[in-house]
């Protein structure tokens, strides 16, 4: 049995609110992590918006096309409008970890860093050639046709390369909790990120999925159709 547009869809929008509200409760209970007393600490802030605004955003913007209804105007203002907010999420979350503490080149040591400031640059341009050529519409029609497979195919790149940097994130967070703070390898706190991590890496799968799969199936007379939804103009293929 394969599982429609739809159902992938509403799979990834729920499996992204239990991510969310796991990450929101380790924040909130688990203190292991953090400082006693020190409250949202540059580390807390970094996590909760790269995680929840920047990847879980950035990965509703992707399924916009997806679910809501209206235009295609609607939709694009609405993708667009949600991949900026993911955009200052993801910039105000470096700006939080670097500031917070001795400088950028002390925290920029790590392989999670260098992914996170990579992915964080493609994401920027992404947004900035996106909004130029499917919204403000300086291109030429011809010029949006050619564009818009690369503009999917990065915009799908890029939302993986996030995902692949939070988990390296995990990982660090993980590493640090278990030597400097002595946390147990089994323990709440260390089954609450692998948690994560893993739902990530299924939400991933979902998102992608529902992005490319075909939005409308139909048989007839032995003649199978699939129409395909995209940001531009649908097409439709016959065999």
């Amino acid at each position: 049995m394969r599982m429609g547009s739809d159902s992938l869809v509403l799979s990834a929008r729920l499996l992204g609110l239990v991510i969310a509200v796991v990450v929101v409760y380790w924040f909130l209970l688990l203190n292991s992590s953090f400082a006693p007393r020190q409250g949202f600490t540059s580390t807390t802030t970094h996590a909760l918006l790269m995680v929840i605004g920047f990847v879980l955003v950035s990965g509703e913007a992707i399924l916009i096309h997806r679910w809501l209804p209206g235009s295609r105007q609607t939709k694009k203002a609405v993708h667009l409008l949600l991949q900026g907010v993911a955009l200052v999420s993801a910039v105000f979350g470096m700006w939080t970890k670097f500031h917070y503490q001795s400088g950028i080149l002390s925290n920029f040591y790590s392989l999670h860093s260098w992914m996170g400031l990579l992915s964080v640059s493609l994401f920027a341009l992404q947004w900035v050639t996106g909004f130029l050529s499917f919204w403000y519409k300086g291109e030429a029609p011809e010029t949006r046709s050619t564009f818009l497979p690369w503009h999917v195919f990065l915009g799908l790149y890029i939302y993986c390369l996030a995902i692949a940097t939070a988990e390296t994130g995990i990982l660090v967070k993980l590493t640090h909790l278990q030597t400097n703070r002595n946390v147990p390898r089994r323990c709440a706190e260390s089954l609450i990120l692998n948690g994560v991590g893993l739902g990530l890496v299924l939400l991933c799968g979902l998102v992608i999925r529902a992005a490319v799969l075909p939005k409308y199936q139909s048989h007839s007379s032995g003649n199978e159709k699939l129409v395909y939804s995209s940001q531009d103009r649908p097409k439709c293929l016959a065999s």
